[in-house]
């Protein structure tokens, strides 16, 4: 089992490294920076996850709308995915930029200007975001200052814009008995959390340059102090009891917060530098394997 979307830091190249430091035994999963879902797949696909709850958040308010909608409005999804797959193939990078801005910005804001309920997110606003997800350049999510998404359109030959297979099964796994979507910020899983339980943290990566930002998931977007609030977080669940894995950049802010740290080496954390190839760069030639930080309390197999 995969995910059916791209996202910026993705980590299905990284599974292999936390794959390692999974518990054997826990009683709940939770992944407070859903994103792609990756390491949730993962869990799902190889049956850890069977017979235990998992409780998946995010602030991105079209991340889980789209989600919301994968698993309980799969049919209307996949019709309006496949009149997308028709347009583009028409008309590629200018049917792309039509759908942006004339439709999905336009949905947005009236969904918005009505109180951007949850539940509200529509069926077509769900297939719009896949579709821009799947042609977008990178498969990037980002907004402006005004909440609009203004990623440019990608260059592929032939994107797979609807695999029903692999959205039938994402949509089985997030309906499943004791899995949870809501929205949250990553700082209200401390209310939830227990001794036992496992949380995966994935947030938007410091950056390591001026020019490899890639914070503005949101309007508001995730700061320095965000990430010293998330070490917080971290700290706090470890010495709860939890098993907690973060990854993260090996940006001078990050490397602070957790090599060397007290706090963090007294909760039990751990810092591992690990090889993950990497695909987000404006140029290709910087594309490829790059150091990454993975923090945890969890024993390594």
């Amino acid at each position: 089992m995969r995910p059916f979307l791209k996202w910026a830091g993705g980590k299905r190249q990284l599974l292999p490294q936390l794959r390692r430091f999974y518990p054997a035994d826990f009683d709940t999963y939770h992944e407070p920076f859903l994103g792609s879902g990756a390491v949730f797949f993962d869990l799902a696909g190889s049956g850890r996850l069977d017979g235990r709850r998992a409780e998946l958040s995010d602030e991105n308010p079209d991340l889980i709308g789209c989600y919301l909608r994968v698993r309980d409005s799969l049919d209307a999804v996949l019709a309006a995915l496949g009149r997308l797959d028709r347009g583009h193939a028409r008309g590629e990078a200018d049917h792309y930029r039509q759908v942006r801005d004339r439709r999905f910005n336009p949905a947005r804001r009236s969904w918005r200007r009505a109180g951007a309920a949850i539940d509200a997110y529509s069926p077509d606003l769900a297939a719009m975001f896949i579709y821009l997800n799947r042609t977008g350049y990178n498969g990037l999510f980002r907004v402006n200052r005004s909440g609009d998404f203004n990623v440019p359109p990608g260059r592929y030959a032939r994107p797979r814009i609807i695999d029903a297979e692999l959205l039938t099964a994402a949509s089985r796994a997030l309906a499943a008995p004791g899995v949870s979507i809501r929205l949250a910020g990553f700082a209200t899983v401390i209310e939830r959390v227990a001794a036992n339980d496992f949380v995966y943290f994935d947030p938007p990566y410091a950056p390591l340059s001026a020019t490899a930002n890639f914070r503005s998931y949101t309007a508001r977007g995730f700061s320095d102090a965000d990430q010293a609030r998330l070490q917080q977080v971290v700290v706090t669940l470890a010495s709860r009891g939890a098993t907690v894995i973060l990854s993260n950049s090996v940006a001078p802010l990050v490397t602070q917060l957790f090599e060397g740290n007290l706090a963090a080496h007294a909760a039990g954390l751990t810092p591992y530098r690990v090889q993950a190839r990497r695909a987000i760069n404006a140029r290709a030639d910087r594309r490829g394997l790059i150091e990454e930080l993975i923090v945890t309390n969890g024993v390594a197999s």
